[in-house]
């Protein structure tokens, strides 16, 4: 199989369309088998991998970015095949200016996770959330500083607002500073919210949708035939399960309709995310090889019209697929 590249947003980096989420490595995943999946991933032709400063929280904050620092450590020009794009604003203590936006933080922040990925540069930095008692200048100045001194190449948000990505942009531009390439977004069938408004703005001012959660919570998964032969593992907590009580029926349809086509459900999901517009990259959590090469087989496949028009019908998009709101249309 042929790994596929795509610019993300306007810029001339070129990334795998899957990107390797850390979240489950060393914590879900024991350390050997961690790297082995991560060794794989990077054998396929995945040259994306995100994590955040605080994953591995489980185990302490910063757990997850010392992992990757120690498989970069193993040689092979890992570090240099890799775009690596770890994030910024979660608090890492209790104490006063360990989270958030301001300028100390980001700067400080950035420093301590070259420190634990044991490099000298990130490829995509990414603020985590929009921090609202920090103004634009505040944050740019300091990511300005990072990209001057070589430790940052690009710089990311995740979980904003379609506004908030007009705001950061036009304060970029009034700086002259390249700004966001890049937001990184829960989307999936059942959270469609960012058709709407965000990945229209993504799109008009260049920026890459990388889009997180594509199973939400493995819900899209075959939750229901692994609940019911007792083998759900994330889909027995969190977002999966939090959303199972409105859409159980939903999603036994889902199920049935993704076996009548002959496909797993989980690279149906994925593969709807894949062919949506505005759409970069997706970011994958696998917890197992073989989870891995589902993701994998999604780049292969091409859904089929008919599908697509049943999907549509049974996870239908917010206001109908209507634009986003606005004071009047002609």
């Amino acid at each position: 199989m042929m790994m596929q590249y795509t610019r993300l947003g306007r810029t001339a980096l070129q990334v795998s369309r899957l990107c390797l989420g850390t979240l489950n490595l060393g914590v879900n995943l024991p350390k050997p088998d961690s790297f082995a999946l991560l060794d794989t991933a990077l054998d396929e032709g995945v040259n994306f991998v995100d994590t955040a400063d605080q994953y591995g929280w489980q185990v302490h904050r910063g757990w997850t970015e010392e992992l990757l620092g120690e498989w970069f450590a193993q040689g092979g020009r890992r570090r240099e095949k890799m775009v690596l794009g770890t994030k910024v604003f979660t608090p890492m203590s209790d104490w006063p200016n360990e989270g958030g936006l301001s300028a100390r933080h980001i700067i400080s922040a950035c420093e301590a996770s070259l420190r634990r990925l044991g490099t000298d540069w990130i490829d995509l930095y990414q603020m985590h959330h929009v921090d609202r008692s920090a103004p634009w200048e505040e944050v740019w100045q300091a990511m300005e500083l990072l990209v001057q001194q070589g430790k940052v190449r690009y710089v990311g948000s995740s979980n904003f607002a379609g506004w908030h990505l007009v705001a950061a942009q036009e304060a970029a531009n009034r700086r002259h500073f390249l700004g966001l390439v890049s937001e990184q977004s829960c989307y999936n069938l059942v959270r469609r919210h960012v058709e709407l408004e965000l990945i229209p703005a993504a799109q008009a001012y260049g920026i890459g949708v990388v889009a997180w959660s594509p199973l939400h919570g493995g819900l899209l998964g075959g939750a229901l035939r692994k609940l019911a032969e007792g083998t759900a593992v994330k889909t027995a907590r969190g977002r999966a399960m939090n959303a199972m009580p409105t859409l159980e029926a939903t999603v036994g349809e889902y199920e049935q309709l993704c076996g009548a086509h002959g496909l797993d459900p989980a690279e149906a999901a994925m593969g709807w995310v894949l062919s949506r517009p505005g759409v970069t990259s997706m970011v994958i959590g696998p917890r197992t090889e073989e989870h891995l090469r589902g993701a994998l087989r999604t780049l292969e496949q091409e859904l089929d019209p008919g599908l697509l028009e049943e999907l549509e019908k049974l996870f239908p998009p917010v206001g109908n697929g209507g634009p986003g709101p606005e004071a009047w249309a002609w």
